[in-house]
């Protein structure tokens, strides 16, 4: 499944994993977020922090008849309010891809996988 636009020059299709990586890399760069995890805990109970090639993985999108929704997971900084940080990062999302999409109804759910210690 993939977004399409006709335009008068022809076809556009952005594909799912696409659109992940796009909003791995602007979910990255939020304050408070230390990377994404992996969907699936480890043994433990444990995420896997991806890095930057495997943003994708962290990322679940879905077309639905509501429009897109996202399911972000993430690891997020010890110390930082974790409210705080997950409505930035679903603002941010939602303003960047709309943006960039072209699209106006885009559900973001904030999974928090993990809160690591930086330093």
């Amino acid at each position: 499944m993939s977004i399409e636009r006709v335009t008068n020059l022809g076809n556009i299709n952005i594909s799912q994993d696409a659109i992940a990586a796009l909003a791995g890399g602007v979910v990255s760069e939020c304050y408070g977020v230390v990377g994404m995890a992996s969907q699936k805990l480890v043994k433990d109970g444990l995420a896997e922090l991806l890095k930057k090639e495997n943003y994708s993985k962290g990322v679940v999108v879905r077309k639905t008849e509501k429009g897109l929704e996202l399911d972000l997971y993430i690891i997020i900084s010890f110390g930082v309010k974790i409210s705080e940080v997950i409505l930035e990062v679903q603002k941010k999302v939602k303003y960047i891809l709309e943006k960039t999409l072209e699209l106006d109804s885009i559900i973001v759910n904030v999974y928090v996988q993990g809160v690591k210690v930086i330093g």
